[in-house]
């Protein structure tokens, strides 16, 4: 099969993985509730997940925990797709039929990471602003905002706050790229020392567990960022005056770092990360194990699952 940039086989690992994360995600959602209430509103005290969970229900009504589901699951879906895409499609033309190493890996990561930020973030800017919105936020000077819809917050965000604001947080995404990269890296790593001896199809606890392992290590190393990622896609920060986009994000991710870290302390900036480990940790998890077994499935379906497992 063609290794070029459109091939079946690359299209495969996309939809895979966008229909594993799709399905994984909604079924934690919950738990990404609570860690982004714990992220964004600094007033709300670092309690446990399940303590967040009652207190947003209590507060909120039954539902709350899902506020947001549609616009997330939208744009992890569409991230994911072009991010296994990318990985996919990178990896093959790079390896040509070679044995792949964990550098490879890494660098595949960060560029497919790179294409998947630059493409994506819109979307993310406005599921974070949809799923925040009609929140009970502790701190009062978070401004409510009254969107009706995805495209109606594409369009309040251009309006009132300019094109640019659809790609708020993309700094601190871009040096996120590290994340999926790290949690790609030790993932096919993992796989390759299982398979050392004989070429196999993983266990679905193989997959299950190497996949949590790989993804706890990444969101563990790179949380922080995530937290003012959250923030400034929120959109709750004055704009600053500075001519230099890049200096001037560089220095609000800087500014806010310093303040998170006075006001909370050095765990301020991993507030949250309970709820962001239970949940990421099980969602990639699942999503792995759903990710390979429709790969699988689809790949043997076309009589590809010796070809699959070869150049994985």
């Amino acid at each position: 099969m063609s290794a070029g940039v459109f091939s079946y086989e690359s299209l495969v690992h996309a939809v895979s993985g966008a229909v594993g994360s799709v399905t994984a995600m909604t079924v934690f959602f919950p738990l990404d509730t609570a860690r982004l209430r714990l992220q964004v509103d600094e007033n709300r005290k670092a309690k446990s997940t399940p303590a967040i969970l009652a207190e947003i229900i209590k507060e909120e009504g039954l539902l709350a925990p899902y506020r947001g589901w549609f616009p997330v699951i939208c744009s992890l879906c569409c991230s994911n797709f072009v991010y296994f895409y990318c990985f996919n499609c990178l990896k093959s033309t790079w390896l040509k039929g070679k044995q792949s190493a964990s550098s490879t890996d890494l660098l595949v990561g960060i560029a497919a990471g790179i294409v998947n930020v630059l493409v994506t973030t819109p979307l993310w800017v406005v599921n974070t602003r949809l799923k925040l919105q009609g929140s009970k936020f502790r701190n009062t000077d978070i401004q409510p905002t009254n969107y009706a819809g995805i495209l109606d917050a594409f369009a309040q965000i251009t309006r009132d706050e300019g094109v640019g604001a659809l790609w708020n947080g993309t700094i601190p995404s871009l040096f996120l790229v590290f994340n999926p990269a790290i949690q790609f890296m030790i993932y096919e790593g993992l796989k390759r020392q299982l398979r050392k001896e004989v070429p196999r199809e993983l266990s679905s606890l193989e997959i299950f567990v190497i996949g949590a392992i790989a993804k706890a290590v990444a969101t563990t190393v790179t949380y922080p960022l995530q937290t003012i990622q959250s923030i400034l896609r929120f959109g709750q920060l004055k704009s600053s005056t500075e001519k230099s986009k890049l200096l001037s994000s560089l220095r609000t991710i800087k500014c806010l770092l310093i303040s998170r870290a006075r006001k909370h302390g050095l765990l301020g900036l991993f507030k949250g990360l309970e709820a962001k480990l239970l949940q990421t940790v099980l969602t990639a998890a699942l999503m792995f194990l759903l990710y390979e077994k429709i790969a699988s499935c689809t790949f043997r379906a076309m009589g590809l699952s010796n070809t699959h497992h070869r150049r994985r």
